[in-house]
């Protein structure tokens, strides 16, 4: 009987030593100004307009940096009022749907795009 409890013991032990911790980005600073052009398009660049995805040939939107941003606006993906239900912020933070990119969510990219939608979603 304690053989058993202390074989249980150490098989707890173990399973709770398997644990990990999770590594967040860090917050972003609410003083710095993310700019569309600097911040988000090499975000678009990075990860989202490539051969058969968001480049005017594949899905919608269109991320090329020539018309990334009226694409954005014209399409509806963004909403100034409620940043975090703004379709491109809830796509790249896996919310709706195949996370976007689809390599998985990138939080530090997804963390940008919401403080540029909070920031009035400038074409900065």
């Amino acid at each position: 009987m304690i053989q058993a409890a202390f074989v249980l013991g150490i098989g707890f032990a173990l399973v709770m030593s398997c644990k990990y911790d999770e590594m967040l980005p860090p917050e972003p600073d609410p003083t710095l100004q993310v700019k569309f052009s600097e911040d988000i398009v090499p975000i678009f660049n990075a990860s989202c307009n490539g051969a058969g995805c968001h480049n005017g040939s594949g899905h919608g939107p269109d991320l090329r940096a020539s018309v990334a941003y009226d694409q954005l606006w014209e399409g509806g993906y963004i909403d100034t009022m409620l940043p975090d239900q703004s379709e491109i912020y809830l796509w790249m933070s896996g919310v709706k749907g195949l996370p976007m990119p689809v390599e998985g969510v990138n939080a530090t990219y997804a963390s940008k795009m919401l403080q540029w939608i909070e920031q009035g979603g400038l074409n900065n």
